[in-house]
């Protein structure tokens, strides 16, 4: 929604409060890529790809072992992008995002779903890696476009390597969690 007001000196203020919910969908990002781990693929068999989907409650659908595959390519593709961020490569990661978005189209669509107020959503035709990608590629194309690619980076601490989608792009040091924060801060 766009409010229009009077500011302090009677100049209109445009107040974007809730546009679109799509910069929303850049979580999918981090959900998938943050299941790599040297020691432990978090995304190892069809039960943890269901899992992971359960908090997406409209990308479940059937699985299949080619679906964990395209799932886990996914994974590597989306971290190469923060990857090539995090290195300064700006083209490389842009060449990324809009492989993706070329490969897996976007179909917005209003909608009013779980009593929400109207907003645009994605249709939700295709196999679950399809719809993944789409949202993930579409919602961290977003996250470029307003916060630009400081927003993107890999976790500072040590033995970490999970990415994160920064809030605050000024802030030099920037960590995964609470935890390696205080791990890297000797707390």
């Amino acid at each position: 929604m766009i409010v229009t007001d009077k500011g302090e000196f009677g100049i209109a203020v445009i107040t974007v409060r809730a546009l679109v919910d799509l910069l929303s969908y850049a979580d999918l990002v981090v959900e998938l890529v943050n299941t790599r781990d040297p020691a432990v693929d978090a995304l190892r068999d069809l039960d943890t790809l269901r899992e992971l989907l359960l908090i997406r409650p409209h990308l479940m659908g059937r699985v299949s072992h080619r679906d964990l595959e395209a799932m886990r390519q996914l994974r590597q593709n989306l971290r190469a992008v923060f990857e090539a961020a995090s290195d300064g490569d700006h083209d490389r990661a842009a060449d990324g995002v809009n492989q993706l978005l070329l490969r897996h189209p976007i179909h917005p669509l209003l909608s009013n779903h779980d009593g929400r107020n109207w907003h645009l959503h994605l249709i939700e035709d295709g196999s679950v890696p399809d719809r993944y990608a789409a949202g993930a590629a579409m919602g961290l194309g977003l996250v470029i476009g307003t916060r630009g690619f400081r927003a993107l980076g890999v976790c500072d601490a040590d033995n970490c390597d999970n990415i994160l989608l920064a809030e605050d792009v000024r802030k030099t040091r920037r960590y995964c969690s609470i935890e390696c924060r205080k791990r890297s801060s000797g707390q």
